[in-house]
């Protein structure tokens, strides 16, 4: 089963007097990079975040956008006397230099920065608030792994789709093959018999032969054909494997690129040619995939 790496998924939960939201998005990396943000007083609970996620996501960058909100109660807040006693005088002090009677009032100096606190102990905050975050962050991992599996589904079906046409090209050029030798033999022939009868000459036929042989060994694919056949059937088997094997089909699909390339450099002949231009295109596809897979 294929995971795409590029996913998104999202949940809310309010609960035990805790509002979260959570947010997962990804996109491609050889490697796993998570980046966690969101109340800077929650985070301490990185290492917890980031153990979660680990075990759904093996490969990544991955962004986690955390919102928490605790509900407000009363004993939550107190009021710093000293600071409101400050405020009150500056601004008593400031009315009698510019000559204006004004009398600061109490609901517009609580507003201002410093007079009213949060009583708050980051420990215990973190602690309360990790029960109703670690059950969001589940449920929004949930519905990030189901886009994967998704994404994964379609990837699989159009890397299947490319996998038979590089197999029914390859078939094709295995049969082509044989023909490259004779037409080469066929061509070297009537080459000789016309010089032959032009200059009046005579060639040894074991030298006929055995530049047809050099030629046979040069264009001799068949080892180059065995690999390939090998390669597209391991592909399929990590295709149907239970865990997502990115890193093994991108290998596979350097290795099939390598062959296609040997095949086409080797064999000397325009029908071939064409089959490995297509081949090569499929694969070119196959790669593009594979980068986006876990």
């Amino acid at each position: 089963m294929l995971l795409s790496m590029t996913g998104y998924g999202d949940a809310h939960l309010h609960a035990e007097g805790v509002s979260v939201s959570v947010e997962i998005r990804s996109v491609n990396n050889r490697y796993f990079k998570l980046t966690v943000r969101g109340n800077e007083l929650f985070s301490g609970l990185e290492s917890q975040i980031e153990s979660l996620t680990r075990k759904h996501i093996n490969r990544g960058t991955v962004t986690v956008n955390l919102r928490v909100k605790s509900d407000a109660t009363a004993d939550k807040y107190r009021i710093d006397t000293d600071v409101l006693q400050s405020y009150v005088k500056q601004i008593r002090e400031m009315s009698g230099q510019i000559g204006i009677a004004e009398t600061p009032h109490l609901d517009s100096v609580l507003l201002l920065p410093g007079v009213v606190q949060e009583n708050t102990d980051n420990d215990d905050e973190q602690f309360n608030a990790w029960p109703v975050i670690e059950k969001t962050l589940k449920v929004a991992l949930e519905k990030f792994d189901a886009m994967r599996q998704h994404e994964g589904e379609t990837t699989t079906h159009d890397l299947r789709e490319n996998l038979g046409i590089i197999a029914k090209h390859l078939q094709e050029i295995e049969v082509q093959s044989p023909n490259v030798v004779a037409g080469y033999r066929d061509r070297m022939t009537e080459r000789v018999n016309k010089v032959l009868e032009e200059f009046d000459v005579s060639v040894d036929p074991s030298t006929l032969l055995r530049e047809v042989a050099i030629f046979t060994d040069r264009v001799n694919i068949s080892e180059e054909v065995v690999r390939l056949k090998s390669h597209l059937q391991q592909f399929e088997m990590f295709l149907e494997q239970k865990e997502s094997a990115g890193r093994k089909l991108d290998f596979l699909t350097q290795e099939l690129f390598r062959e296609t390339n040997t095949i086409g450099s080797k064999a000397n002949d325009a029908e071939i040619a064409k089959g490995v231009v297509e081949m090569k295109t499929a694969i070119e596809k196959i790669r593009e995939q594979v980068q986006n897979i876990e």
